[in-house]
C-alpha cells in the first residue's frame, strides 16, 4: 500500500512559477514509478510528468517539456513537481500517483497507476 500527499498549488500569474510536492509513505514508495496528472474543469485526467522507480529517468508531456521538472528525492519519499513560466492553460488540480511497478512504458496512462494522492489545485491568472 501506498499512500500519497500533494501540496504547494495555489495561485500565481501567468509566467510565474510553482513548486509542488508529493509525501509518500509504503513499503514499495520507493521503487514505484511516480507521475503527476492534471485535471481541468470538464477535461479529462492527463499526463503531466512522470520519473521511473530504477534510475533518473524522466518523461514529459510535449506542453509541459521545457518548462516543468520533475524528480525524487528518495530519502526523504518525496516527489516534486517544479513548475515554471506558467501559462493559464496549466490551470488544473494536480495529482501524484505512483505505479505498482518501477516502470512502464505506458507511463502516460492514468491506468498504470494504482495509488493517486488528493490533488492539489494550481490556479493561473492571466
Amino acid at each position: 500500500q501506498v499512500q500519497l500527499v500533494e501540496s504547494g498549488g495555489g495561485l500565481v500569474q501567468a509566467g510565474g512559477s510553482l513548486r509542488l510536492s508529493c509525501a509518500g509513505s509504503g513499503r514499495t514508495f520507493r521503487r514505484s514509478m511516480m507521475g503527476w496528472f492534471r485535471q481541468a474543469p470538464g477535461k479529462e485526467r492527463e499526463f503531466v510528468a512522470a520519473v521511473s522507480g530504477n534510475g533518473p529517468f524522466t518523461y514529459y508531456a510535449d506542453s509541459v517539456k521545457g518548462r516543468f521538472t520533475i524528480w525524487r528525492d528518495g530519502a526523504k519519499n518525496m516527489v516534486y513537481l517544479q513548475m515554471n513560466t506558467l501559462k493559464p492553460e496549466d490551470a488544473a488540480v494536480y495529482y501524484c500517483a505512483a505505479s505498482s511497478s518501477s516502470y512502464t512504458d505506458t507511463y502516460s496512462a492514468p491506468s498504470e497507476y494504482a495509488y493517486w494522492g488528493q490533488g492539489t489545485q494550481v490556479t493561473v491568472s492571466s
